[in-house]
């Protein structure tokens, strides 16, 4: 089925349509609840409860085109995630200038972060502190913008910067000691 009558079929709780919907998007919208999970049982939560939340609302859903189910099945995820996120109290901002020195050292180049798998860099992010990995997936995966991500998440456009600048950090640290393994690893041979 298309997207339209995908979304008309659901919306009038036409099973078929529902589980056709479930197999088409779950491992895409599975993809975006693990971005903001701390592990993959709160990612399979948040999928179900995501899914429970498209079958109640789908008849909200306005088609404009091509991909827009996936877009707003996307960001209805999202959403919930957050919500999530924020009922667990695990998101607490920090007060950090942006100007302030980094301690984690130099951020990585992107051919650095090239060299690194995909699935290693998942892992690092899933491994971020809630607060940082929110804004780091909102800006860099949804390219929110921070006014829009401060919006979402009550905080002040300051602090969503700082958190990614903290994120990005993070991850850089994650990063160069990842190949500081790699290359010890590969001197001892």
């Amino acid at each position: 089925m298309e997207e339209r009558e995908l979304s008309i079929s659901c919306a009038q709780n036409d099973p078929g349509a529902r589980k056709e919907l479930y197999d088409k998007y779950s491992g895409h919208l599975f993809g975006v609840c693990l971005r903001y999970a701390s592990n993959r049982e709160e990612a399979l939560d948040i999928l179900h409860d995501s899914f429970i939340k498209i079958y109640s609302n789908i008849g909200r859903f306005t088609w404009r085109g091509p991909g827009s189910l996936k877009g707003w099945l996307t960001r209805l995820t999202i959403n919930l995630a957050i919500e999530k996120i924020r009922e667990t109290s695990r998101f607490r901002t920090v007060e950090i200038p942006p100007d302030a020195p980094c301690t984690y050292g130099p951020l990585p180049d992107e051919r650095s972060v090239g060299e690194v798998p995909l699935e290693v860099l998942v892992k690092f992010v899933e491994e971020l502190p809630p607060g940082y990995r929110a804004v780091f997936n909102l800006y860099v995966f949804e390219e929110l913008s921070h006014k829009e991500i401060a919006r979402m998440l009550g905080i002040n456009e300051k602090s969503s910067s700082s958190q990614l600048l903290r994120a990005k950090a993070a991850m850089a640290k994650k990063i160069n000691d990842y190949k500081n393994r790699l290359e010890n690893g590969n001197q001892q041979r």
